[in-house]
């Protein structure tokens, strides 16, 4: 399992909702629990606002992870671009 990167003092950890679509059955859970950052598409299922989840939303966040009756709803660290495949590529 890799460790998080260290983080300088003072800094703050960021974090992103994402939504495993296959896993998925649009129970509706994380929406109730956190509307400012998921709202529902017409068939019910979760869309999230991109970015970082704010600070004083971070507590009702994961509990909306761990509420998920299919575990679909994760709390990630930004994935940063992938810049050696870019030199490669350029």
């Amino acid at each position: 399992m890799s460790q998080p990167a260290p983080q300088s003092a003072g800094s703050v950890r960021e974090f992103e909702l994402r939504v495993n679509p296959i896993a998925c059955d649009a129970h509706g859970v994380c929406i109730a629990l956190l509307p400012e950052l998921i709202t529902a598409d017409p068939w019910g299922y979760p869309v999230i606002r991109p970015g970082p989840v704010p600070l004083r939303l971070l507590a009702l966040a994961r509990r909306a992870v761990a509420d998920c009756p299919t575990l679909a709803l994760l709390l990630t660290e930004p994935q940063q671009p992938d810049r050696s495949r870019a030199r490669r590529q350029g």
